[in-house]
């Protein structure tokens, strides 16, 4: 049986000519990255407490704020595919909320029409911990609700990072980005960015115990995407 897909897409396209040391300064060449991304990262903290307090009253979330919110960790996503949580291109990611068809990796989700005024109080915290506790080992110690912001979404040292620095380690060796750890890769990031999804209050529904494996989402938010390289018209 085909699984059912979450709504919530995330998608990375690995770069076959992704070079064998550059993986070494891109966290240097992301610098500019994360000091954007701070302050985008305290407005979505703001305008998803916003955001909380408008489905509690009203069942929907603003179309605006979820627009915005879901570009935030669209870029972010986009910086960790390059980054550390992937190093799947060589292509420097944009400066850009939206989504672009010509980058390898986007993220998106669907907007939900009604959300549940109950849920909201309790899914973020409550109902997410057993998703947290998985998302530790994945990311390392990733966060939801620290002293500096109550949405920071961080961490380090976990699962991801340690088989994508084996994954490096066997570009720079061989050239080639073994497949098989780039699918498993993929499949942890996007159980951390669905669990994200969900603490964000922007879905309602749970997400799934179940590892997606492979560059493309199950839900089909990648037949959107060009071939990556571009491939030549025939």
């Amino acid at each position: 049986m085909t699984p059912i897909s979450y709504p919530a897409h995330l998608d990375g396209q690995l770069d076959q000519s992704v070079g064998r040391w550059l993986w070494l300064v891109k966290w240097l060449l992301l610098i500019p990255h994360f000091f954007v991304l701070f302050f985008l990262w305290l407005a979505f903290s703001v305008l998803t407490i916003v955001a909380g307090f408008a489905v509690l009253f009203t069942g929907r979330y603003p179309r605006s704020i979820f627009d915005f919110n879901v570009g935030v960790i669209r870029w972010s996503w986009r910086v960790s595919f390059y980054g550390i949580s992937a190093f799947g291109t060589d292509r420097y990611p944009p400066f850009s909320l939206d989504p672009d068809p010509n980058y390898p990796a986007d993220f998106s989700v669907e907007y939900p029409e009604r959300l549940s005024r109950g849920l909201v109080l309790i899914k973020w915290w409550l109902l997410a911990i057993p998703q947290y506790l998985v998302v530790a080992i994945f990311a390392g110690g990733w966060t939801v609700g620290t002293s500096d912001s109550p949405w920071r979404w961080g961490g380090g040292g976990g699962l991801i990072a340690l088989l994508v620095i084996i994954s490096a380690f066997t570009l720079a060796a061989t050239g080639r980005y073994p497949r098989q750890l780039f699918d498993l890769v993929m499949g942890l990031n996007r159980w951390c960015y669905r669990v994200l999804t969900y603490a964000a209050l922007m879905r309602d529904e749970y997400p799934p115990f179940r590892l997606d494996s492979g560059g493309s989402d199950p839900g089909g938010q990648s037949a959107r995407f060009m071939p990556w390289p571009p491939q030549p018209a025939p």
